[in-house]
């Protein structure tokens, strides 16, 4: 499958008001509509400055339940966790309770994690939003290429072609039970990944589609040569 619709932007600074922007409305109309906002977060450099534009702007409240689509198995206060990235930039500050931002449990090992994750993640209906990234290989949260995506709900990922070699991810199926699915791709390393999806390359980015909206958010760095 060809690349989703795009939105490109002149900077990743521009890019990263913008989806600030956006997400809020749509946080503002999930939970106009049902009373409460899921949010699936993904790691890397433009997710952290995304989260410390929603920290200024103290986005986020008891209506918010924060998910991640992937963990590295490292400790649990380890700084290459998303989660200690992800609450350090903004949750830690944030109004959304602490019962409300799930991180997963990769300290206790992948098996172990996946299972727990995927406990409690049944019997919640389907995300909101999920965010992603992709890789310089194509992948996205810790699902890789040539590797199974779709199994169960939550993955346990043994030897990763990057380190850390165990991981625990989302599968492309429960990453693709959202209402949005936003990819956001900056920078010229991650031109190569872009033009082999776009090419139509079986990769993990392509098996995941929101219900009602896919948008791959980019700047003029990784757009250019698409």
């Amino acid at each position: 499958m060809t690349l989703p619709a795009t939105r490109v932007f002149d900077s990743p600074e521009i890019l990263v008001r913008t989806l600030a922007d956006t997400l809020e409305r749509l946080a503002a109309s999930a939970i106009a509509a049902h009373g409460r906002f899921h949010l699936v977060l993904a790691g890397g450099n433009t997710p952290r400055a995304l989260y410390r534009e929603l920290a200024s702007r103290r986005a986020g409240d008891d209506k918010w339940h924060i998910w991640y689509g992937d963990e590295r198995c490292l400790p649990a206060d380890h700084p290459e966790r998303n989660s200690v990235m992800a609450e350090t930039a903004w949750l830690a500050e944030s109004r959304i309770p602490p019962a409300q931002r799930r991180p997963i449990p990769a300290e206790r090992g992948a098996k172990a994690a996946a299972a727990d994750y995927a406990a409690w993640l049944d019997g919640v209906p389907a995300f909101d939003l999920v965010l992603l990234g992709v890789g310089e290989d194509g992948h996205t949260a810790s699902l890789f290429p040539g590797r199974v995506w779709t199994d169960s709900a939550v993955l346990a990922v043994h030897d990763a072609p990057k380190p850390p070699p165990d991981r625990v991810s989302l599968s492309a199926s429960r990453l693709a039970d959202s209402q949005a699915v936003w990819f956001v791709v900056t920078g010229t390393e991650k031109r190569e990944a872009l033009q082999r999806w776009q090419a139509g390359e079986k990769l993990p980015a392509a098996a995941i589609r929101g219900k009602l909206t896919t948008l791959l958010w980019m700047d003029r760095a990784a757009a250019t040569q698409l």
